[in-house]
C-alpha cells in the first residue's frame, strides 16, 4: 500500500495516513493476521507502530497493568467467557448442596426437600 503514505524519503520515517493506521487496527481487531503479519504485508516499519496505531484507533487497552494477561478483542465474548465462568460455579455449588441434603437425608432422616407441615397453633 504504497500509495497509503504520506511521506518517505530516505533517512526520513514513514508517515502514514489516519485512514491507513485505521484500516490497519481494523485488520488486526478481526483477528485474521497479527501485528507482524500486518508489518509485513503493508511494510510498515517499527515493532510498536501498530500496537501504538491499535492503542489510539482500536479497542484494545494495554495502558492498564492491573489485567492479567492481554484482553480479549471482542468485549462481548470476554463477557460471554466470564459468564461461562460463572454458570461452572455455580453449577458445583448446585452439586455440593445436591450432595449435601442427600447426606442430611441418610444419616439423620430428615428430607429437606418436602414440606414442612403447617403448626397448628
Amino acid at each position: 500500500m504504497k500509495n497509503q503514505l504520506v511521506r518517505e524519503a530516505e533517512g526520513v520515517s514513514k508517515r502514514y495516513s489516519v485512514a491507513f493506521k485505521k484500516q490497519v487496527v481494523q485488520e488486526l481487531n478481526k483477528g485474521l493476521l497479527n501485528r507482524v503479519e500486518l508489518r509485513e504485508k503493508y511494510g510498515i516499519g517499527g515493532k510498536s507502530s501498530i500496537t501504538r496505531w491499535s492503542e489510539q484507533f482500536g479497542n484494545l487497552h494495554y495502558k492498564d497493568k492491573a489485567l492479567v494477561g492481554r484482553p480479549m478483542k471482542d468485549k462481548l465474548r470476554q463477557r460471554i467467557k466470564e459468564l461461562e465462568r460463572q454458570l461452572e460455579d455455580e453449577k458445583f455449588k448446585v452439586l455440593a448442596y445436591e450432595t449435601l441434603i442427600e447426606v442430611i437425608k441418610e444419616e439423620d432422616g430428615i428430607d429437606l426437600l418436602k414440606k414442612a407441615p403447617p403448626n397448628n397453633q
